[in-house]
């Protein structure tokens, strides 16, 4: 407990029932998971592998395992943290059969599923597609069956989300796989149908601890629920002010509807903030006073005054760029030597917003990180050679199938496919499987027949080795058999080859150094990699450079000194958010923010912006003068709400923009 406030102290402690930690932003929330799993442990005697922390994230993840490790290093290895994600593919590997998979059964990106969707709603329309995947997405992790959602479609994109929201699900048992959302959905179902499966689980996992808790979605809380039972030994930690991903399903009611559930849940406000000045977070606690509010709480420090937040009006986006920057770059050298450009954060609402700030780094040679870029993963050459690997892990992965027959090129054409395709589909068989089937060969020419059971040989030939031989090796053989190198240097010119087999290289040395601290073959490190979000080594926090990140992004990271950009009437609040009522959310994301700055916070917004090609007037935004009165502006002018009959022109005007384009 050596190090720990009182209140902290007390959520580590308290085990006579369900307990909420109240974690303010800063008050060591990570800190106090690491520290109750090592008391449970070492003070309690309850064995590591009962105990499962739940996180977000694979970074958050690992965190919580390298403190909790450095704690109880006898038991590191037992240590059950894990994201939701991982925790679910973890009870499905192994309820699999009782599901109707197989253990081996594949996980599609989304990428995959988009590739499903397109074929069923038959359409290219990107727009579409993209609403239809996020409106099954969306009821899926509010357990919002293919039936029910049928009562709920109103417009006609949704009608037709609904019809292929159903045969989704059946193309996906089809094809032995799930989506991301399933990896989820399906314990919940599991264990709300079978009782002996649930009290299996929650008799092995005894204890809960839930990181984040204001981000879980209907589905997640299900989860929790299902898996902590009448017993009840969880910890929820989680901050109704840092809910801010309502847009992608994480539901705040969820944080209401604890106490209601758990009539004996006990409250644990952390209030003390080790992070931030006292002038930021009063700041923070003014802003987010305007915000109905769950639960009470107020922030507080012990680190100093410190310098003023400062509010900069620029005259448009262009000078915005350029002030910052030389700004930043000014303060940097005030002490060359003692600070490092990572110690510096340029946030923003949107991506569109980053472009400017790039290119005036790179013109002052300015090393910078770009949050939100393409993950190592979705690389194209990445996701050439994972098609390989799931389908060995998996020959009833028909996506995977049809991207490893054709990269590289080896004599099997569209037409062959298409054969495959329409055989496999009216036998309702993988076209794996579909390939040794007699009524197959009698339909295609002998040379189709022969170059798909080819292909079949040696897919399987790939497995053999894969299942007996150490991951470096099998991969490695593999890339060799493929001929991979090769025909990335036929056909990229050698610029973009020499990159796309640097990527393939780094790839294979990952693997081989996971296989071997794993102590896992290659096909067993394929059924997980499908949750990996980029490779573990690969952490930009190791490099020293300016950090460009979208505010959602940076949610949980914390910098010296941070420049919140674009803080203006119709982009923090965004425009649609005014529309539909859900200011608070963009309030929080706001205080999300302010609250990632430990020493300055600097805030810009502009008094035109350009786009199209047309200037757009600007109003400083409502969360501005909703701050308080020690924010201090830059060229003397009053922090002041802008005027409604502002606010409405500017609107109209951005909408007859939107009307044109």
């Amino acid at each position: 407990m050596s190090g720990l406030n009182a209140r902290q102290q007390e959520a580590i402690r308290y085990l006579d029932g369900p307990l909420l930690v109240l974690a303010g932003a800063g008050s060591g929330k990570t800190r106090v998971i690491a520290r109750k799993i090592a008391y449970l442990v070492e003070h309690c005697g309850m064995p590591p592998h009962s105990i499962a922390a739940i996180t977000f994230t694979n970074k958050a993840a690992r965190e919580m395992r390298e403190r909790a490790g450095k704690l109880i290093p006898d038991a590191a290895g037992e240590l059950r943290i894990s994201t939701f994600h991982a925790l679910g593919m973890r009870i499905l590997r192994e309820e699999a059969k009782t599901l109707g998979y197989k253990p081996g059964f594949s996980i599609f990106d989304a990428t995959d599923a988009l590739d499903v969707i397109a074929d069923l709603v038959k359409s290219e329309d990107k727009s579409l597609l993209r609403h239809v995947q996020g409106r099954i997405s969306h009821w899926k992790n509010a357990r919002v069956t293919p039936e029910a959602a049928r009562h709920l479609a109103v417009a006609e994109r949704d009608r037709l989300a609904v019809e292929a929201y159903l045969s989704y699900e059946a193309t996906l048992k089809a094809y032995q796989a799930v989506d991301f959302d399933d990896l989820i959905l399906l314990p919940a179902q599991l264990f709300t149908e079978r009782a002996e499966v649930r009290e299996k689980w929650q008799d092995r996992l005894r204890y809960l601890l839930v990181d984040e808790y204001q981000d879980t979605n209907a589905c997640q809380y299900s989860l929790l629920k299902l898996l902590a039972g009448a017993r009840a030994q969880f910890t929820a930690v989680g901050d109704d002010d840092q809910s801010i991903y309502g847009w992608r399903g994480a539901d705040i009611e969820n944080l209401r509807r604890l106490p209601q559930d758990f009539p004996h849940l006990k409250l644990v406000k952390l209030e003390q903030n080790y992070r931030s000045t006292v002038r930021i977070l009063k700041a923070a606690n003014n802003l987010i006073a305007h915000n109905d509010k769950l639960f009470e709480k107020k922030l507080w420090s012990e680190l100093g005054h410190g310098e003023p937040v400062r509010v900069t009006v620029c005259p448009n986006n262009e000078r915005e760029a350029e002030s910052v920057v030389m700004r930043l770059r000014a303060h940097w050298q005030e002490m060359r030597g003692k600070r490092k450009w990572s110690d510096y954060a340029i946030l923003y609402r949107s991506n569109h917003l980053a472009k400017l700030f790039e290119q005036q780094l790179r013109n002052h040679r300015i090393p910078y990180v770009l949050s939100g870029g393409q993950s190592f993963f979705e690389r194209t050459e990445i996701r050439d050679i994972l098609a390989y690997l799931r389908l060995i892990a998996n020959t009833d992965d028909d996506p995977a199938f049809l991207r490893a027959a054709v990269t590289p090129k080896r004599g099997i054409g569209a037409a062959s496919l298409q054969a495959l395709g329409a055989y496999a589909g009216a036998r309702r068989v993988a076209l794996f499987d579909a390939v040794a089937e007699t009524g197959f060969g009698q339909r295609v020419t002998a040379r189709q027949w022969e170059t798909l059971t080819a292909f079949r040989d040696f897919i399987r030939r790939l497995r053999r080795k894969a299942e007996c031989e150490p991951a470096r090796t099998a991969f490695s053989e593999l890339l060799a058999a493929i001929g991979y190198e090769a025909w990335l240097f036929d056909r990229e010119d050698a610029r973009a080859a020499q990159t796309r087999w640097a990527n393939v290289g780094e790839f294979a040395a990952w693997l081989g150094d996971k296989g071997e601290e794993e102590g896992k073959n290659l096909l067993e490190l394929t059924q997980s990699i499908a949750l990996m979000n980029r490779l573990d080594k690969e952490d930009s926090g190791d490099i020293d450079a300016v950090r460009l990140s979208t505010l959602h992004a940076a949610k949980g990271l914390e910098y010296p000194h941070v420049f919140l950009v674009g803080v203006e009437e119709g982009i923090l609040p965004h425009r649609e958010s005014i529309e539909i009522g859900k200011v608070e959310e963009e309030r929080r994301l706001m205080y999300v923010g302010i609250t990632r700055a430990r020493q300055s916070l600097h805030i810009t917004y502009c008094e035109r912006r350009r786009q199209n090609r047309e200037w757009l007037a600007c109003a400083p935004s409502r969360f501005i003068a909703e701050m308080g009165e020690d924010v201090r502006m830059a060229n003397g002018k009053q922090a002041v709400l802008p005027d409604r009959a502002f606010r409405s022109a500017r609107l109209e005007a951005m909408k007859a923009m939107l009307a044109k384009k």
